[in-house]
């Protein structure tokens, strides 16, 4: 699949990132095409390049050479107030600190995509108001208790917090679901029914789920799997460091 084939989510394309001028580089990937809908997990060690990965993915970071298309669009063409636009339009985050808003409610921290793109507002709201929404997906995620809803997200134990972190990421339909380490703070039988879940939402929505894990156990819920030690040819010293 070429990297600027329509059929593609996400496209990379001769990726070279260094932290700064003259660095070593840190990531070096050839080719990576992800399709709609698609189920990609991925692995690798700490320092493998994973969350520098998911952070030129997502137009976070900008690569010294290649090209990342995300829903369409080249990145690289766009100015950093669009790459904004789009990333909150396509992409739910999980992230491993989770990132809420300390002072908010559990539903007013749903809702915070939906005040920052109006596209994800409109999607929230096809089917029912976007609070409903966001009270939908609580439940689903086994938080459907009225006094939860208003409680402020720092009260809640670290399970309960990461459960809202993933409902935030997944209001609105976005064209892409990033999780990283979202089963951390979750026992075992917790941590399948929360997969089963996240992909039953992600796959009525149309969403592509790219899920990065240290544990491997979790890798044959995904349609593919993807060893950063294999793709960053950076810690093969491939890549050129001068």
């Amino acid at each position: 699949m070429s990297s600027d084939s329509p059929q593609s989510i996400i496209a990379l394309a001769g990726i070279r990132y260094r932290w700064r001028p003259n660095a070593p580089v840190v990531l070096d990937v050839e080719q990576l095409d992800i399709a709609p809908g698609e189920r990609l997990f991925i692995r690798g060690p700490s320092g493998s390049g994973k969350t520098t990965l998911l952070g030129i993915m997502g137009g976070v970071l900008t690569p010294g050479s290649g090209h990342v298309h995300l829903a369409g669009s080249d990145l690289a063409t766009l100015s950093a107030a669009a790459r904004d636009r789009l990333r909150a339009n396509e992409i739910g985050f999980v992230f491993q600190m989770f990132n809420l808003i300390p002072y908010l409610s559990v539903l007013d921290n749903v809702l915070l995509p939906c005040r920052f793109s109006r596209k994800r507002s409109e999607r929230a709201a096809a089917d029912r108001e976007p609070a409903a929404e966001a009270r939908r997906l609580l439940a689903r995620l086994g938080l459907s208790e009225a006094a939860l809803l208003t409680r402020d997200v720092a009260e809640l134990s670290m399970g309960q917090q990461q459960r809202v972190a993933v409902a935030r990421a997944l209001i609105g339909r976005p064209g892409i679901v990033i999780a990283d380490e979202p089963t951390s703070a979750l026992d075992v039988d917790s941590r399948d029914e929360f997969l089963e879940l996240l992909q039953e939402e992600c796959t009525a929505s149309g969403a592509a789920l790219l899920f990065v894990s240290h544990d491997v156990s979790l890798a044959h819920h995904f349609d593919r799997t993807l060893d950063m030690r294999m793709l960053n040819r950076a810690l093969d010293g491939e890549a050129d460091s001068s």
